[in-house]
């Protein structure tokens, strides 16, 4: 996938629609890639917990005293009534009453699978974890460090990110890393960072990435434009200058200038969600967020190239169009002196070799 996000790089250069000094100047930024999740309520994954619970021990053989089925059902359809009328008393109640029932399906299973073997258990043994994770979290009122909280079951790598807006101040996902040229908002680096980390702690590892899908072009980023979220990182960069607002006293005049585009990166994130399917990953798995991270971005680029090929014009298409006429040209004549040689091979009389003529 990063091959093919370094080709549409190098198609760029080759058709000259960017400078190739271009490249040495990008501008980085974060975004959270949502993931294709339900909105994580403990009432939900409760009884979601008591629905695999009870799919795993059917599927194992183990016959369940009572699956609670009906009340299950009956309590997360009141737990969203009591929440949606601001009757919270009564929604942790009913809360409560959901983690007992998934605690006391849990313990059976696990009681029946020791009795009936270990290979039972090792079969479980996820299940039961992921019951057990969720119990937990939904009877504490905040996270206790180095406990990471499970938002979805089928998606266990999921992270919340608070990114500091009014009207979402929670998302659902993993961070990405974003990098594109400071002039001309080709995306030169999209790189998918699980567990959350601090901004200013991703940007070694997106200026590498940017380096090698740009090496084709004998290029790398020298200048890095970031935001005050990349503060205090310059001893792990220390081949790239980076820039921001923050350095506004120790930059030159041109820098400063230049700094105002650092802005210009917003609304290709915003393209890359509306248009490109970034804002929302169905891909399983840490590898499918980094698949899906890059493909984004490829079919962005794919959509620049096509753009900035219009914008210059049929002679622009003429002359390519021309040139690769010409190549295909050649390729035809290489291609019919190869058979005409291996027809010739074939049909003349077989020789002594060189060395017995000699």
């Amino acid at each position: 996938m990063e091959e093919l996000l370094a080709q549409t790089i190098n198609v760029a250069v080759e058709l000259k629609l960017i400078k190739p000094q271009e490249l040495s100047r990008v501008i980085v930024d974060s975004t959270v890639q949502h993931k294709a999740i339900a909105h994580p309520t403990d009432s939900r994954l409760l009884e979601t917990a008591r629905l695999k619970l009870v799919q795993a021990a059917k599927e194992t053989g183990i016959v369940l005293k009572q699956p609670f089925a009906k009340e299950g059902r009956d309590l997360s359809r009141k737990a969203g009534r009591y929440a949606h009328a601001r009757q919270f008393k009564r929604m942790r109640r009913t809360i409560k009453r959901q983690r007992t029932i998934v605690a006391r399906l849990q313990r059976e299973i696990e009681r029946k699978a020791s009795a009936i073997g270990a290979a039972v258990r090792e079969a479980l043994g996820e299940t039961l974890n992921k019951a057990h994770r969720i119990v937990a979290q939904s009877g504490q009122r905040k996270a206790v460090d180095g406990q990471p909280k499970l938002y979805a079951w089928h998606a266990p790598e999921v992270d919340c990110i608070s990114k500091g807006k009014a009207r979402t101040p929670y998302e659902f996902g993993v961070k990405v890393g974003i990098a594109s040229t400071l002039q001309g908002n080709l995306i030169v680096g999209s790189r998918a960072f699980h567990g959350n980390p601090y901004d200013g702690h991703t940007l070694n590892e997106q200026l590498e990435q940017a380096s090698i899908l740009m090496q084709d072009s004998r290029s790398k980023p020298a200048t890095a434009f970031v935001d005050l979220g990349y503060r205090g990182v310059d001893a792990d960069n220390p081949d790239v200058h980076i820039v921001h607002r923050g350095k506004a006293k120790r930059i030159c005049e041109q820098e400063r200038r230049e700094l105002r585009r650092r802005q210009a990166i917003e609304p290709i994130i915003g393209h890359l969600k509306a248009d490109h399917r970034m804002d929302r990953c169905h891909l399983k798995g840490e590898t499918g967020d980094r698949l899906h991270a890059v493909l984004c971005a490829a079919g962005y680029n794919i959509r620049w190239l096509l753009r900035m090929i219009a914008r210059k014009g049929i002679i622009f298409l003429q002359r390519h169009y021309l040139r690769l006429c010409s190549v295909a040209s050649l390729s035809l004549k290489w291609q019919h002196a190869l058979d005409s040689w291996s027809t010739r091979a074939l049909t003349r009389p077989a020789q002594r070799p060189v060395w017995d003529r000699i």
